[in-house]
Formats: C-alpha cells, sequence, structure tokens
C-alpha cells in the first residue's frame, strides 16, 4: 500500500475555493451511468442527461440506463435507494438545471467532435466557477478545449475514471496549461476522500498512463504468445496471480474489458501519436474478432466462449491458428506450480526468471518482463512526471501488486539488465543510469525514488493520512505481540491491534492477546488512550479459526470448546468494557467472530466495500462471542425508538425480530458498508471512510476524538427485557414454514430454533429481566450443543476443504 501523494499531486485550497455540492454527469452510458451511481456515494446528488429518446419518454435512454445500472453486476450502487439520489433529463431540456452543478462530468462517446459538439451547448449553462471535466479514456484534453472561452479552459481538465468506478481505484488526472491549480485540488481532493480514488497525475499523452502501459503489454503478450507458441489457457496462467497480476490473465481480462476497447485504445494512440512508432500495434486477431463482432462478455464470445449445455456449461476458448473455438483445458506448467509454494511475491519473480530457459515459463517471462519494463521506462517523463505514478497507476488502474518498477527491483535492475545483454535487447538509457546511481528504482524501504532528470533519487512525499499499518510498525515499532495478532503503537496515544494469521482467522492466540491487553489493570490500557482494530490485509477476518474448531470436534474435547467459547467472549466483553474506546476498521470480508469484534467496539470506522455477516449457521453452529446478543440490544433498542416515534407511530417488536433472525439465520452478508448498517451492523453513528487507504486515519481520529471527549464505557446490562416466548414461538414458525416450503434442511431448522431461543431469551415470559451475561450462556449452550452434531462437522469440513457452504 502507498503511503505517499504522488510527487505530481496538486495542492491548494481547492476545497474552499470550489466546493462540491452537485454534480452531473453528460452521457448514461455504461461508464456514465456507474460514474453517477459511485458518486451518490458521497452523499452528493447527481444530475444525469443523455440525448433526447423517439417517442413520449424524452428520458427514456437514461431511464433505460438507470434499470440497467440496479441489476448491474458487479453491483453498481453500495445500496439500491440510494438511485433517489440521480436525477435524469437529457440534453435537449435539462441543460439550463447544470446552473446548479459545481462539478461537470463529460462521458459521452470517444469521439472528438461528438464532445465538443456537446460541450459548446454545455459552457452557456454552467455558473462561473463550475469545474468541467472530460472522461476520455486518451483523446487529448486539451485538443478538446480548444476553442472554449478562456475562463472555462482554467476550469478544464481530464479526470479519468476507470470501469467499473466503485471498484477501479485509480482517477487519471491530467491537466492542461491553463488549468488551475484549485480546481485540481478540488477534484483530487473530493475524489480521494469522497470517492475513495487513487489520484494520479498523467500528461496529456495518447491513453495517459494506465491504458498506454497496460494496453502494451496485453498486446504484447499476445504477439509474445504467437511467437512461441503457446496457448491462450497457458498465457492467461502465466500473465496471472503468479505473478501479482489479476487471476483473469491476459485474455479473460481482454474478455471482460471488451476486445473493441483495446482495439479503441490501440487506434487513438495511432491516430494522436506525434511520431511513427508502432508500440501499440493491433495484433491481426484482434482486428479479426472485432471484424466478427466477438467482443467478449458483451457479445457473448471472444478468446473465450461458454458453450450452453442440456448440464453445465462448457467453456471453450479460441484456437488462433483455426479461428475456432474449442474446449479450454486447465493449463498446468511445472516451473509456475513449483512457483506457486513460494509466498513471496519478490521471490516468485525471480524463481520465474531463472528457471530453466528451455521451459515455457522462464522462456516467455525473459522475453515478456524485460520488454514490459523497458517500455515502462521509456514512458518516464512523458506519460508522467516519475516512476511513483507510473506504479501506483497500474497497480490502482490494472490491479497489479507491484508496478512495473517495483517488480523490476523485485527481480534485481542488474540481474535483468544481463538477461537483456544475454538476449540482445535494447536497454533504455535511464536504466544505466539506474545501475550507475544505485542499482534500483527504490530504495530505502520505498522512501527514496530515482528520478533519471536530476540523475539521483528523489525523497517520496508522505502523506499520514495515506500511512498503512507497516508504517507506524516500521517507525514506532511493535509494542507487544505472538504469531497471529501485533500491538502497534500510531502515535498520539492510539494503539492498533493487528491480525496476521491466514486470513486473520481468530484463534486462541488473537483471543488471549486482546483480552489481556484489554484488561483495565493492564499496563496498555494505562499507556494508551484508546485502540483500533484493522490491518493491511485484503480482508478484515475471516473468523474464528475453523480448523482449530473442526479438531477439537473430531477429537471430541467438549470441555475444551466450552473453555475456547467462554474465552472468546471474555474478549469480545473486555472490546465493549474497556475503559478506553475501541474502534473496529473493518474492510473486506469481515465474517462470523471478526463481525463480533466489530458489534462489540465502541464505535465502526468502515470502509465502503465491507463484506460483513454472521455466517455461523453456514457451517452449523451459532454465533456465539456475543453476536446474537448483540444483535438482540440493536432489535430491542429499534423496536423502542420506533414505539416512541414522536408521530405516535408503533411497530410490532416481531417484525425488528424477525428482520435479525434472518440476518443471523440465513448467514446474510453485507455487499458493502451502507447495507451493513441497513443490516444494524453498522450503526447510525458510524462514518464510512471511502478510500481504503485512509482507513487507519480515520479509526485513529474516531479514537481520539471519543477519548478527548472523556469516554466513559457502557455498563454490563443486568435488566434487559426479555422478548419473550411469543417473539421464539414467531419465529421458529418462520423457520418451519421455509422447510415445509423445502427451501431448508431438518439441520438448518435445528440451527434456526437454536437462533430465535437465544434472540428471544430463552422460555421466558416477555418482559423478564435479563442480563448480557444469560445471552452469553445461552449461546455458549447452543454452540456447543450443535459442536455435537454430525452434520455440524460436515459442514466445517466442507467448508474448510471448498471454502463454500454445505446445506445438509
Amino acid at each position: 500500500m502507498d503511503l505517499q501523494s504522488s510527487p505530481g499531486v496538486v495542492s491548494g485550497s481547492g476545497a474552499s475555493k470550489y466546493p462540491i455540492r452537485r454534480v452531473a454527469v453528460l452521457g448514461a452510458g455504461t461508464m456514465g451511468a456507474r460514474i453517477a451511481a459511485h458518486v451518490v456515494h458521497s452523499g452528493v446528488p447527481v444530475l444525469l442527461l443523455d440525448v433526447v429518446a423517439a417517442g413520449e419518454d424524452r428520458n427514456a435512454v437514461v431511464a433505460r440506463a438507470m434499470e440497467a445500472l440496479k441489476n448491474s453486476k458487479p453491483a453498481a450502487l453500495a445500496l439500491p435507494s440510494l438511485a433517489a439520489m440521480i436525477s435524469i433529463g437529457n440534453f435537449e431540456d435539462d441543460l439550463p438545471r447544470l446552473r446548479d452543478c459545481d462539478w461537470v462530468i463529460e462521458a459521452v462517446a470517444e469521439n472528438l467532435e461528438i464532445k465538443r459538439s456537446l460541450l459548446a451547448r454545455v459552457i452557456p449553462h454552467l455558473h462561473a466557477s463550475a469545474i468541467l471535466t472530460t472522461n476520455t479514456s486518451g483523446l487529448p484534453v486539451a485538443k478538446i478545449a480548444a476553442d472554449f472561452p478562456a475562463a472555462v479552459r482554467q476550469r478544464w481538465f481530464g479526470a479519468h475514471f476507470f470501469n467499473p468506478p466503485r471498484y477501479m481505484r485509480l482517477m487519471e488526472l491530467i491537466a492542461t496549461p491553463e488549468s488551475d491549480r484549485d480546481a485540481l485540488a478540488a477534484i483530487a481532493d473530493f475524489s480521494d476522500r469522497k470517492l475513495g480514488k487513487a489520484v494520479v497525475p498523467a500528461h496529456d499523452t495518447p491513453n495517459f498512463i494506465a491504458n498506454r502501459i497496460g494496453t502494451f503489454a496485453m498486446l504484447n503478450t499476445v504477439r509474445i504468445m504467437q511467437q512461441q507458441g503457446l496457448t491462450v489457457e497457458e498465457v492467461d496462467l502465466l500473465t496471472g496471480q503468479i505473478v501479482g497480476w489479476p487471476k483473469t490473465g491476459t485474455f479473460r481480462l481482454a474478455d471482460m474489458v471488451g476486445i473493441d476497447v483495446l482495439g479503441h485504445v490501440a487506434r487513438n494512440f495511432a491516430a494522436n501519436a506525434s511520431d511513427e512508432r508502432q508500440d501499440v500495434k493491433l495484433p491481426a486477431v484482434i482486428e479479426k474478432l472485432m471484424g466478427h463482432n466477438w467482443l467478449g462478455d458483451k457479445t457473448g464470445q471472444g478468446f473465450y466462449k461458454k458453450q450452453r449445455g442440456a448440464g453445465r456449461d462448457q467453456l471453450e476458448v479460441l484456437d488462433f491458428e483455426s479461428f475456432e473455438y474449442r474446449p479450454a483445458v486447465r493449463a498446468s506448467l511445472p516451473e509456475v506450480e513449483m512457483a506457486k509454494t513460494n509466498e513471496s511475491l519478490p521471490g516468485r519473480i525471480r524463481a520465474l526468471l531463472g528457471g530453466d530457459p528451455r521451459g515455457k515459463a522462464a522462456r516467455f517471462y525473459r522475453q515478456a518482463l524485460p520488454e514490459l519494463w523497458s517500455y515502462a521506462a521509456n514512458r518516464i517523463g512523458e506519460v508522467a512526471e516519475s516512476i511513483v505514478e507510473i506504479d501506483r497507476a497500474m497497480k490502482t488502474g490494472f490491479n497489479w501488486e507491484l508496478g512495473p518498477f517495483e517488480m523490476w527491483d523485485a527481480a534485481g535492475v542488474a540481474e535483468a539488465a544481463a538477461l537483456m545483454r544475454a538476449a540482445e535487447m535494447p536497454i533504455p538509457p535511464v536504466v544505466e543510469a539506474v545501475l550507475a546511481a544505485g542499482g534500483a528504482w527504490y530504495r530505502q524501504g520505498g522512501e527514496e525514488y530515482f528520478d533519471p532528470a536530476s540523475g539521483g533519487y528523489k525523497k517520496r512525499v508522505l502523506d499520514p493520512g495515506l500511512a498503512p499499518v507497516s508504517f507506524y510498525k516500521k517507525s514506532r515499532g511493535e509494542v507487544a505481540g505472538n504469531p497471529g495478532v501485533s500491538l502497534v503503537d500510531l502515535g498520539d496515544g492510539i494503539a492498533c491491534f493487528e491480525f496476521h494469521s491466514k486470513m486473520n482467522s481468530i484463534g486462541q492466540d488473537i483471543v488471549q492477546f486482546i483480552q489481556q491487553t484489554l484488561n483495565p489493570a493492564s499496563e496498555h490500557v494505562r499507556n494508551f488512550e484508546g485502540f483500533i482494530v484493522t490491518s493491511d490485509a485484503a480482508n478484515f477476518s475471516a473468523g474464528a479459526n475453523l480448523m482449530q474448531l473442526l479438531m477439537t470436534i473430531q477429537d471430541q474435547e467438549w470441555d475444551e470448546i466450552d473453555l475456547f467459547t467462554r474465552a472468546f467472549q471474555a474478549m469480545t466483553q473486555a472490546i465493549k468494557f474497556c475503559p478506553r474506546p475501541v474502534v473496529a476498521a473493518p474492510f473486506g470480508l469481515c465474517l462470523g467472530g471478526g463481525t463480533e469484534i466489530c458489534l462489540h467496539s465502541a464505535l465502526r470506522q468502515p470502509h465502503l466495500e465491507l463484506y460483513t455477516g454472521l455466517v455461523e449457521t453456514g457451517v452449523g453452529l451459532v454465533p456465539a462471542g456475543g453476536g446474537c446478543k448483540e444483535m438482540a440490544l440493536r432489535a430491542i433498542a429499534a423496536a423502542n425508538a420506533v414505539k416512541a416515534d414522536s408521530r405516535g407511530e408503533s411497530v410490532e417488536i416481531y417484525d425488528v425480530f424477525r428482520s435479525i433472525f434472518e440476518t443471523i439465520a440465513m448467514a446474510k452478508v453485507s455487499t458493502s458498508a451502507f447495507e451493513a448498517r441497513a443490516m444494524r451492523i453498522v450503526e447510525a453513528g458510524d462514518t464510512v471512510t471511502m478510500n481504503r487507504e485512509r482507513l487507519v486515519a480515520d479509526a485513529k481520529a474516531q479514537a481520539l476524538r471519543l477519548a478527548r471527549a472523556g469516554y466513559r464505557p457502557p455498563l454490563p446490562r443486568t435488566a434487559i427485557p426479555a422478548p419473550g416466548e411469543n417473539v421464539r414461538a414467531t419465529l421458529q414458525m418462520g423457520a418451519y414454514f421455509l422447510r415445509q416450503g423445502e427451501y431448508i434442511s431438518d439441520h438448518d431448522v435445528k440451527i434456526a430454533n437454536h437462533v430465535a431461543h437465544i434472540l428471544a431469551g430463552g422460555k421466558l415470559p416477555a418482559g423478564t429481566p435479563i442480563s448480557e451475561e444469560y445471552l452469553l450462556d445461552l449461546e455458549r449452550e447452543a454452540f456447543v450443543s450443535l459442536c455435537g452434531e454430525p452434520k455440524t462437522a460436515e459442514r466445517i469440513a466442507h467448508t474448510l476443504k471448498t471454502g463454500k457452504p454445505l446445506r445438509n
């Protein structure tokens, strides 16, 4: 994770001079509509316009785009109801509505004259400080605006989103010589903080940074493949996760992006390049695919094709020679299989380059990687100011784990240069300069980067707001820890619990460490003002360590299971009742026990992309770390709040509990932090971080805010009114009807009945006072009981083996 602003990112008073209160998007195609959807995640309303439709409904084009948006996969909207923040219109009737918009984003067809013609009509309707940007993926930004009024050209530049905008983090910011720095700063800041973007300044050259280098890599791979006689499947294996690139590989990614898009990027470069270079030349096979309209997923076939059958679909792949499809086969190369055992990406890169040159893998990599690296090196100063922007663009725009220069360092600059010389490849002059200066593109752990202009190294500009846990671990150190968890000093009196087990699963080491650390008598509670729980991993936590649990079940160590469950509950209670605030900052997958940690925290500071839920029923269990307890408390509070509504409205407590019951019994997982709020896992007072890189800083700020406001933990509740036997019966009746309809199994009913029993407070009359400890006892009893069920052991074993739930 980067911890710097790119060297060329502008700074200024943009946010105050150019506040963004309303946004307009011109063009409701796939990209424009998805940009509009992502902008409303920031809380800012959007006006979405497109051409007038034939017929009575003049807004039908945009209306159809909105319907498609609601059904898009992956979901463009983090919550379907957010579509209400997008108002629609057309280019003939609604241009006057642009006067209320502070940022107008042009996202129409990639045609210079179409863009110019529309924008000439738009400009008279903009207010005096409105910012106007283009989402072009590679047309000359200054050329589009050549005939604009001078005042508009100052507030004009490129802001290039990547598709899909919600999930792809890169935004390339392309200034012209006339662009106002404050306007640039306003969009950079809004895109960073409100849209979660990695904002990378790019030069106004064809296809900018990521598309220029990424498209070269893809098209050059096609050329090498044909030279070396490799298959499509082999190339996708070689250009996938083994080298830190998306698992799709080259050809599956091309089908997903659209082969026509690749063609457009290549042709755009040819049309706008200032010389005769053919470095992004379109291979004949892609020309032929486009001629057949075989454009990938959008047309049902491209490099791959799914052949529909009576049983399961069969995946077919294009044979370049015959230009016909054949059944796809799983590629397997010995060098790749051996490299997979190395968990270090730099280690894998070195091993693959250093393999037997007669093998397919080494032969491919020894040509493909040096050619990619040389191409990227020759782009320094052309597409971007430095290697930092190029690496960052490729990581956030193409989802590479390492940028090209980071990969080169991993392989060794001198070692790669030696391979290039042996193969008689041209070596860019800048590489010789790197070798003379220090032999690496980065040094000091990435804090300095090589600058060709000066021939030496420059310090990277650190932005504390983007600092990951690893930055603090390196600069301030680890206070304490064990193999599963570390306590890291973040400064300002705040410490971070960082999990580092596999998938951040929660085992006994994590449970005991958190419980001991948050003990009121602990030195850490005395020394720190607050704590956060987060990490730099891809996922917050996959939940409790199921392998440990399954082994204990197989050994029939029921007392051991009871003791571990008690310890887990003690950990979550230590989080809730700690005299110092504990703020959970979840992201990615946050399941089971990870969700229970969040439920017990003083606050949650989730990232937008949060996939969280109490999923224990999927493995035949119930949440037993206080998850059922906390959800029951939320349900009681929600029912009481509605009953006390100032409008005098009332709600049946059954309705609230039915929703909570379904969330737990059906192992529901949120598709975003906003949906997690609707599920009552994230609460109304919790704020959502849009930029994953700001999560640590945002959580730390929340912990500091609570501490400095004189934080007092809640007291354990001892007089909770039990929902009662009627609620229990109603919930269990719901499970009965689902079984009658054959939607669930008998074992599902058994689990659901346990959940209903816990949520209702057992077999007690409504209103009977119960305590939090009592609810924990109900959880633990149900959990241990279900561990003794053979079908539960089957579910756990199946999930560990396949990663998928078993409904037995």
